[in-house]
């Protein structure tokens, strides 16, 4: 009977991975490059990506009904587990992942906790220094229109996904504001 448990899927898992695949999707909008000069890089994109699956997960966590944390895992869960299959289908060899998958892991939670406050305090000042930071690595000010405008436009995210019922959300729908200049 034990075996049968390794074959068992974790709760909320497809969920986790459609709010995932929703939030990647959300961040690869061209707007983000084309017009706010995200870099197009490895790091740009994690860190778009980072940003979404931090708002899914904010959304989630902040849920009284108890399911939300779980999904807010499964969602944590699936992106990692991306991150590991890309990184092997780049060939970095087996005995690195663990560590690039780890420092991986700490950007993404030191920037969900650097937007958190902000998020929380509605102060897009605040959210467009933390994304000038760690979007633009420093190269732009947060008082430039791109930091700030990403700031506005996760502001407005976070406002919509707090709109979403969970059990949509439970279901793996979920729907980010449309991105227009």
């Amino acid at each position: 009977m034990a075996l049968f448990g390794l074959f068992r899927r974790k709760p909320h898992e497809r969920a986790g991975f459609e709010l995932y695949g929703a939030a990647v999707t959300a961040a690869r909008t061209p707007y983000f490059f084309a017009e706010l000069g995200v870099p197009d890089t490895l790091d740009g994109r994690f860190d778009l990506v980072g940003l979404h699956v931090a708002l899914v997960i904010r959304r989630l966590h902040r849920d009284p009904d108890p399911r939300g944390a779980a999904l807010a895992q499964a969602v944590f869960d699936a992106m990692f587990a991306d991150m590991d299959t890309n990184l092997r289908e780049m060939g970095v060899g087996d005995m690195s992942i663990a560590k690039r998958v780890k420092r991986m892991w700490e950007a993404f939670h030191g920037r969900a906790q650097a937007y958190e406050a902000p998020l929380a305090e509605g102060d897009t000042a605040a959210l467009a220094a933390a994304l000038a930071r760690n979007v633009w690595r420093g190269t732009v000010e947060p008082s430039e229109a791109a930091p700030r405008r990403l700031a506005e436009l996760a502001m407005a995210a976070d406002a919509a996904l707090a709109q979403q019922s969970v059990d949509d959300l439970l279901r793996g729908q979920v729907r980010f504001p449309e991105v227009a200049a």
